[in-house]
């Protein structure tokens, strides 16, 4: 099995929207249709939470949300951040979504959310992907330990949020994942260090780059 590091998926999809013209745009809404058909097969009830950061991780995730809202899904979408500093492309994402965006700038608004959160049947985690390289500073590091708390199946996009995606270490705290849908290739961090612990069971998705 082909594994990948975090600089060797970045180059990968450098050369899929530069070289081969394929819109990022166009790899995120793969990405997130992906996510949400796998979400969809693995909550063990209607209510799913979302819970975003402000890159293309969290755009991912944005995707997600509106395809499993079409599917008929109770989608509560929490924005560590405000909408207005995400991203070109989660920005894009976040306006085409019909329900509200709950931003969670700091650790107090996202107290507000937590009881919603805990209501959830799952929890998609799209708020750091492989551009990770260091600690989790707050409101991220405490947010992901009260993730982990919960009684709840989470579901990570592409890289449980807080792993290293080439080295497995963990950086501070990490979600835990019961399973994860990782893209183009599985990363080697997932098989390394603390990876296998993290991750859970890992599916390889199809977004459109070439390995």
């Amino acid at each position: 099995m082909k594994t990948v590091t975090a600089e060797e998926m970045a180059e990968l999809d450098r050369r899929a929207i530069q070289d081969l013209h394929i819109p990022s745009l166009t790899l995120m809404e793969n990405a997130g249709r992906l996510t949400a058909q796998e979400a969809a097969k693995l909550s063990p009830g209607r209510k799913i939470a979302v819970i975003c950061g402000k890159g293309n991780n969290g755009g991912d995730g944005f995707v997600a949300a509106r395809y499993l809202l079409e599917m008929g899904f109770d989608v509560l979408v929490v924005l560590i951040g405000k909408a207005e500093e995400a991203k070109h492309d989660p920005k894009v994402n976040i306006e085409r979504l019909k329900v509200p965006i709950n931003e969670a700038a700091d650790a107090a608004s996202f107290e507000v959310m937590k009881p919603k959160i805990a209501d959830s049947d799952l929890i998609i985690d799209a708020i750091f992907g492989i551009g990770l390289n260091a600690d989790l500073k707050p409101p991220y590091n405490a947010i992901v330990t009260w993730l982990n708390s919960l009684d709840k199946p989470i579901l990570a996009v592409d890289v449980p949020s807080g792993l290293n995606a080439t080295t497995g270490k963990i950086m501070g705290t990490a979600i835990k994942a019961v399973k994860t849908i990782t893209f183009a290739a599985p990363k080697t961090g997932f098989y390394k260090a603390d990876g296998l612990g993290c991750v859970g069971e890992v599916r390889v998705a199809d977004i459109g780059i070439p390995v």
